[in-house]
């Protein structure tokens, strides 16, 4: 038994509804897989049942934090996983702002512009989680009459600051470069250099392989794109200490020259981030998940074919809409029910995805056009959604 608020548009035989992050479903105690409250599997969780401590802690875990497998709960799942985002956003801040003041003080008293434009990196690199830490907060607000599918999308137009806080970064790291190849100047204190490289190196690696790692579980692609600039941030801190050990057998030229090396680096961390933000603003989706869901929806009883499938992210929250094709035949009752189990089906199949409208369609008979009335705006707009064909 389900609470439905549904905005319908019946015709014969057809209907459409929404369930949405705001539907709530009573399905009972029947198994829905291996999914909780933060949407991922118990595998992830990463419990160990074998041992008696393991089993101790298990329990004290679904003590503290009940776990559920109703689909209802993917609404806290989503708040659950906005959580998560933000604790690896100000603990990264936290790592990488020690890292880079630790760098700045050696760069003052040595010189390195090879150091400097690894300190940049790293400023900029910390400076993200500020606007991402906004959007996430922003993006967790409720939807309003003007804002209908509410603010997810202010985690992807933080992606473009993050776009423009790397692109400023190697702007500064080659002018700096470049000027000390055209006037050179001696870098003091080469031991200080040497240790402040390994410190950049461990610090951006620990916290780019944090971010990747919650930047996917939750499916924020600007969390991962910023994980993956804090892991480019830790290879040029290594180029500086090779830089530092040319400058130590007399090659003066090697700091600046390391320091290009920076810049053309954090240049192909721009390309990679910059291109995953544009998919996300261009509603771009993993072709594989557009076949997962039409398998899902073509196995469900009672459909015939698919007519249209979309998929959107907005901020780290996957949306569908599909048409299904029944049998014209059907009472409204019996299309619902269908669309019902279809939408049922895919909420479990697809990872992250918390709304579905699913809009059922009676098949075209023999002189009959269920969208005729429709026929003259379909005519002026280009296609939309992928074409799907019955199984």
């Amino acid at each position: 038994m389900s609470e439905h608020t549904h905005d319908h548009q019946h015709g014969v035989g057809a209907e459409s509804h929404s369930h949405g992050a705001d539907a709530r479903h009573d399905h009972g105690d029947h198994d829905h897989g291996d999914r909780d409250r933060s949407g991922h599997g118990h595998a992830d969780h990463g419990h160990e049942h074998g041992s008696g401590r393991g089993r101790m802690w298990h329990g004290l875990r679904h003590l503290l934090v009940p776990h559920s497998h109703d689909s209802a709960d993917k609404v806290d799942g989503a708040m659950q996983a906005s959580r998560q985002g933000m604790r690896a956003l100000w603990i990264s801040l936290a790592g990488l702002g020690a890292t880079a003041i630790l760098q700045a003080v050696v760069v003052v008293f040595t010189g390195s512009v090879a150091l400097l434009g690894d300190t940049l990196h790293n400023v900029a690199d910390a400076l993200t989680a500020v606007p991402l830490g906004l959007a996430f907060l922003v993006g967790r607000r409720a939807a309003t009459r003007r804002y209908t599918y509410g603010y997810g999308r202010a985690e992807d137009l933080a992606g473009i600051v993050i776009v423009a806080f790397i692109a400023a970064s190697a702007i500064l790291a080659g002018y700096e470069a470049i000027r000390r190849l055209l006037h050179p100047a001696g870098v003091h204190n080469l031991w200080a250099v040497a240790i402040a490289a390994l410190i950049g190196f461990v610090g951006n690696e620990l916290v780019a392989r944090y971010r990747i790692r919650v930047g996917r579980r939750i499916g924020s692609a600007a969390l991962v794109a910023d994980g993956l600039h804090a892991r480019t941030d830790g290879f040029t801190s290594l180029a500086v200490l090779l830089g530092a050990g040319g400058v130590a057998i007399g090659w003066d030229w090697a700091d600046p020259v390391v320091g290009l090396a920076i810049t053309v680096a954090i240049a192909f961390v721009l390309k990679d981030a910059a291109r995953e933000i544009y998919r996300r603003l261009m509603d771009a989706v993993d072709p594989a998940l557009v076949d997962q869901a039409e398998q899902v929806l073509i196995t469900t009883i009672g459909v015939r074919s698919v007519g249209a499938l979309r998929l959107r992210w907005i901020g780290h929250d996957l949306h569908a809409e599909t048409n299904l094709i029944v049998d014209p035949r059907l009472s409204l009752i019996d299309a619902h029910t269908i669309a019902a189990e279809a939408e049922h089906r895919l909420l479990h199949a697809v990872p992250r995805l918390t709304s579905v409208t699913v809009h059922a369609d009676p098949a075209a008979t023999a002189g009959h056009d269920p969208h005729a009335a429709l026929a003259h705006h379909r005519s002026l707009r280009p296609s939309r959604g992928a074409d799907h064909r019955t199984s």
